[in-house]
């Protein structure tokens, strides 16, 4: 086995693949409400045992849950602003309106 290999003999970088962070993260923020459901029902017992810091463990995680899927559409929504032209930018550029609304 060789670790370095020259220019010549290495293949391509594969495309990268795509995928779609808000059904994880929306997968993830669902289990954190199904945990927070479940510790909030238990946590006399859990704080017994010395388990208490689950019902603030949960809430954060259903936070940060919540909060990524903000920052995930809100970049998602950006990107796709940057990937059409404006309206009023395509007709200064090219001299005639566009056909989109």
């Amino acid at each position: 086995m060789r670790f370095w290999l020259s220019e010549e003999e290495r293949r391509p970088d594969p495309a990268p693949a795509r995928a779609d962070a808000r059904k994880a993260l929306f997968a993830g923020t669902i289990l954190w409400i199904v945990a927070l459901a479940v510790f909030w029902w238990f946590r006399e017992p859990l704080g017994v045992a010395g388990f208490g810091w689950f019902v603030p463990a949960s809430i954060v995680g259903v936070a940060l849950g919540v909060a990524g899927l903000v920052v995930v559409q809100v970049r998602r929504r950006g990107a796709a602003s940057e990937a059409e032209p404006d309206a009023a930018d395509a007709q200064a550029r090219d001299g005639y309106p566009s056909d989109s609304v």
